[in-house]
């Protein structure tokens, strides 16, 4: 008989908790806010509400629970970009974040002068964008290449120790990254995001803002950083979600068709796919995450409502009506509405998320995904653990009635994973628990028949 375990998912908003009893069977989950201060505070509560109190205070392990855990607690990265031009900076900075983990914070245009550092340390980014540009060329700050080494020699003395993104052309790149490193600052070398004028190459940049993600959301931020905290959650949650949707779709066969599970977090949504195995009991073919960092139901939730009206998801009214409730939601991040109306924001809040980071997604990969076919998708995140099961039709009707979701999603199951299943049974299988972790998959995810179109 196996112990007792608990699977922890310590997030910027809430830590949800798992309790599986001896036999394998899931036997309750329960939520907590999460304690900025002192998170393990958080995540003893939580523990304790599903019977497991003493698994925290010794570590990984209690005298009798097994305990495993993942975090995204450190929430999105802050990117600050400094390029040439404003304008052309702007455009490529919020390209390189847009599924990436990370959400623009400050932009600065032309050679850095002692404001503008003062500028950017206030700014606390978690990762620096630093572009050249096309070379040559004269210009009021002088040559793409005059500028980037300027600005490489001001970061590499400044009081400023986030890694930094070094997008530049090859002739000029190993010598900024050569002066930006003797002085021990972390540097992350890609091809240009300007190579030419008039084009922006955001790739290089994305991917390596998006590997920065995993570390930082595990322990990157207050009290994340603690050394006990880290000796907790040693994985990020989308890696445990991609664990557990992997399981799912090996559950399903070949013929289960692409799974989706969008996440709406309060400080980042998060949408994975998978594509079916090519055989029983297979891997998946091809998995693909997107992290939205400008997406979600508290710090974030101005961009919700920013990308809504951009994408004309929100008109006018709509947005002057849930502009105080998204302004409070941003500032007082532990505020949880208790009335109808005010969860009634919240959901819709959801709703526009889960809408604009799937649309996103499906730009990122969305010719594979099309072309298998949709599955099944299940929504995951705190909102949609409410009983409120009007609430929640309203919720799949405005997925299933976008203009640009409504042919993928036609006659597709949707799933809540209500039940907090996804990541726990990825924290189970990469502890080697496959059978329990199917077990808990199946009590939790049981998709719809179709619903409203």
């Amino acid at each position: 008989m196996s112990p007792p375990r608990v699977c922890l998912d310590v997030g910027s908003g809430w830590v949800k908790a798992l309790g599986i009893d001896a036999d394998g069977e899931p036997v309750g989950v329960a939520q907590y806010p999460t304690t900025p201060d002192d998170l393990l505070a958080g995540v003893r509560s939580a523990a304790a509400a599903v019977g497991a109190d003493g698994a925290i205070p010794v570590g990984r392990t209690g005298r009798d629970t097994e305990l495993l855990a993942c975090s995204s607690a450190g929430g999105g990265l802050r990117l600050a970009v400094i390029g040439r031009e404003r304008f052309v900076a702007t455009e490529a900075g919020y390209r390189v974040a847009r599924s990436s983990g990370a959400r623009v914070v400050l932009v600065q245009a032309g050679e850095l002068d002692p404001a503008a550092v003062r500028a950017l340390r206030a700014a606390r980014p978690d990762v620096v964008l630093l572009l050249g540009g096309p070379a040559g060329g004269p210009g009021r700050d002088g040559g793409a290449d005059q500028v980037l080494m300027a600005n490489a020699s001001r970061l590499a003395r400044a009081r400023v120790r986030a890694p930094i993104v070094l997008a530049a052309a090859a002739s000029v790149r190993a010598d900024a990254a050569a002066l930006l490193r003797s002085t021990g600052r972390t540097v992350m070398p890609t091809e240009a995001v300007l190579p030419r004028a008039g084009e922006i190459v955001e790739e290089p940049a994305r991917a390596a803002v998006a590997r920065l993600l995993a570390t930082h959301q595990v322990g990157g931020r207050g009290s994340t950083t603690t050394a006990r905290f880290r000796r907790l959650a040693q994985s990020s949650t989308p890696v445990a979600v991609r664990a557990g949707l992997a399981e799912l779709v090996r559950s399903r066969g070949a013929d289960g068709g692409a799974v989706l599970v969008i996440d709406v977090g309060s400080s980042t949504t998060v949408v994975h796919s998978a594509l079916p195995p090519a055989g029983p009991g297979g891997e998946p073919a091809g998995q693909s995450c997107t992290v939205e960092a400008d997406l979600g139901l508290r710090l974030a939730a101005p961009g919700v409502l920013t990308e809504g009206q951009a994408q004309e998801l929100v008109d006018p009214l709509e947005a002057d009506l849930l502009a105080p409730t998204v302004r409070r939601l941003a500032e007082d991040t532990g505020y949880l509405p208790e009335d109808a109306g005010g969860q009634a924001e919240d959901r819709r809040l959801a709703a526009l998320a889960a809408v604009l980071a799937l649309r996103r997604h499906l730009v990122a990969a969305g010719p594979s995904l099309l072309g298998v076919g949709f599955g099944l998708v299940v929504l995951s995140g705190g909102v949609f653990r409410q009983s409120d099961a009007a609430g929640l039709a309203a919720i799949l009707a405005t997925l299933r009635s976008d203009d640009v979701l409504r042919a993928p999603l036609a006659g597709c199951p949707v799933a809540l994973d209500d039940g907090f299943a996804l990541a726990p049974a990825g924290l189970l299988v990469a502890a080697g628990h496959r059978d329990t972790a199917r077990t808990v998959l199946d009590a939790a995810i049981a998709p719809d028949t179709g619903g409203p179109e």
